[in-house]
Formats: C-alpha cells, sequence, structure tokens
C-alpha cells in the first residue's frame, strides 16, 4: 500500500493486523461470522422478547436496550474493519474517523452504564420483590434509559472533542484497526498530558463507579439469595444472574484492561486483540449468555421460531 498517495488531511491510515498478512485473511473470516452471530443472536432477543408478551418486564427491557446498543456498536466498527481486512486499502476518510470515534465511545459508554442499571433491576427484583413492580414502573425505566444514553453522549462529546482539536502535524496512521481514544491521542503532536489526564477521569467515573454500584448490588443480592429457603428460587435467582455477571466480567475486565492502567502498560497487539475481543467477540456471546440459561427466553424463541416456520408455510401454499 502506497500510504504517500493518500492526503494527511483527508484521510486516515488504519494499520491494523497489516504485519500480518496471514492473520488478516484469518481474522476477516472469525469477524465475519462473529457479526452474523450478533445480528441474528441479538435481532432474535429483540424480537421474541417484544411478542412474547410475558416477556413485557424491566429485566427484558433492558435486555432488548443491550441487543440493540450490541447491534449498534458492532455495525459502527465491523464493515470498515472487514473492508480494510478484504483489501490492499487500509484508509478510512477523516470525516468517517471523527464520526466512528464519536460514536464507538458514546456506544461503550452507554454499555458501561446500561450493565449498572440492570445490576439495579436486579437488585430491586430479588432483595425487594413484594415492591419491584412499584419501583421499576416504566415510567421509571425509560427514565433511566434517557439519563444513561444522555451521560454516554455528552462524555462522548467532551472526550472526543478534546481529541480531534488536538494537533497532529500530518500525522494520519493510526496503530489500530479503528479510529479508538488512545489512537488518535497518540498521533497528536503536542503535549497530551491534560487530554490523558481527562480521559482517566472520566473513565473512573463512567467505568469503575458503575463496576462499584454493580459490586455493591450483587453483594446485597448475594445475600438474599443465601437466606431464600426455596431451592428453584435461588436457582432461578443464580441463572439470572449468573448471565448478567458473565457479561460483566468479560466486558469490564477488557475495558479496566486497555483504559485504567497506568502508563498504559498494555502493548499495542495486546491492545488491538483485548480491544477486538470486547467490541467484536462480546456482543455475540451475549445472546446465547442470557437466553441458554433462561427459561422463559428460550420458551420465547421457540416461539419466534415456530411463527417463522408457519409464516414460510402459508407462503409455500400460497404459491
Amino acid at each position: 500500500m502506497d500510504q504517500n498517495n493518500h492526503s494527511s488531511s483527508n484521510v486516515f491510515i488504519l494499520l491494523g493486523f497489516s504485519d500480518h498478512p496471514k492473520l488478516e485473511m484469518i481474522l476477516s473470516v472469525v469477524v465475519s461470522i462473529f457479526y452474523v452471530i450478533t445480528l441474528v443472536g441479538n435481532t432474535a432477543i429483540i424480537l421474541s422478547s417484544l411478542m412474547d408478551s410475558q416477556l413485557h418486564t424491566p429485566m427484558y427491557f433492558f435486555l432488548r436496550n443491550l441487543s440493540f446498543l450490541d447491534l449498534c456498536f458492532t455495525t459502527s466498527i465491523i464493515p470498515q474493519m472487514l473492508v480494510n481486512l478484504w483489501g490492499p486499502e487500509k484508509t478510512i476518510s477523516s470525516v468517517g474517523c471523527v464520526i466512528q470515534l464519536y460514536v464507538y465511545m458514546w456506544f461503550g459508554s452507554i454499555e458501561c452504564l446500561l450493565l449498572a442499571v440492570m445490576s439495579y433491576d436486579r437488585f430491586t427484583a430479588i432483595c425487594k420483590p413484594l415492591h419491584y413492580s412499584v419501583i421499576m414502573n416504566p415510567h421509571l425505566c425509560l427514565k433511566m434509559i434517557f439519563m444513561v444514553w444522555s451521560i454516554s453522549l455528552a462524555n462522548s462529546v467532551l472526550l472526543c472533542t478534546l481529541t480531534v482539536t488536538l494537533p497532529r502535524c500530518g500525522n494520519n496512521l493510526l496503530d489500530h484497526f479503528l479510529c479508538e481514544l488512545p489512537a488518535m491521542i497518540k498521533i497528536a503532536c503536542v503535549d497530551t498530558t491534560t487530554v490523558e489526564m481527562s480521559v482517566f477521569a472520566l473513565g473512573i467515573v463512567i467505568v469503575l463507579t458503575p463496576l462499584i454500584l454493580i459490586l455493591t448490588s450483587y453483594g446485597y443480592i448475594a445475600k438474599a439469595v443465601l437466606r431464600m429457603k426455596s431451592r428453584a428460587g435461588r436457582h432461578k435467582a443464580v441463572n439470572t444472574c449468573g448471565s448478567h455477571l458473565t457479561v460483566v466480567t468479560m466486558y469490564y475486565g477488557a475495558i479496566i484492561y486497555l483504559y485504567l492502567q497506568p502508563g498504559n502498560s498494555a502493548s499495542k497487539e495486546q491492545g488491538k486483540f483485548f480491544t477486538l475481543f470486547y467490541t467484536i467477540i462480546t456482543p455475540s456471546l451475549n445472546p446465547p449468555i442470557y437466553t441458554l440459561r433462561n427459561k422463559d427466553m428460550k420458551n420465547a424463541l421457540k416461539k419466534l421460531i415456530g411463527i417463522n416456520v408457519k409464516s414460510t408455510k402459508i407462503r409455500k401454499f400460497l404459491k
């Protein structure tokens, strides 16, 4: 690829995994497979939970939001990534790069806060079951979702604006497969200490604060579960909370490793693979994690498949 043919003012060059051509071929297949799984799995969760009236509860309302978020999150990254993996050109327009940066940060922040909201919903359901329907009313659920999306948007606008206004002195080589905040900061030709400290400080607020709330919620949940006399109730609580905790562990583990390490001690290659994990693989794992251990969700999916099979038979009969 001739990098000199590209004007630094018009495009960014995403180096990605270009040092490993054979790895790019493997990654293109793997990413495509996981993207299809993400699209099918999360769409199925949204449709099945909407069509089954038994799943019109706060828990599944937040799960639908998580599935919709995962669809948007991966779609903002994977198509561009596949184009770069498949072809010799590793470029993205400057406008496209800036848009991807803002959207990527927005959706990433939303997921952190949404997982905390989902843990509060589980805390209320298990620790205050008699008041659950009163506390988690539809108005509060909508209000919480609005706040999550709004706070995350404000965080994205602030951090990304600080980043894109940094002078680059013609530097347009991003050692990543997407327009990510740390990669954009690294190509600045001025002292970026202030911006890096701002990223770290807001990272504490957006990442660690929700994580502390999640851990606190599950501390109370664990006490409540241990006090349960019903084995069936305990089993159901463990299954529901176990799914959420699995997603929290995968997502927050990768985020903390990448963004909250002193001095950014993660190597470049490690950083790329961890980003690949939480932006592409984790969204594809959410549907099986939430459905394999959830009887209600499995029943809803069976109904959805049954409806599709019936509609297919009817169309064939009419032909």
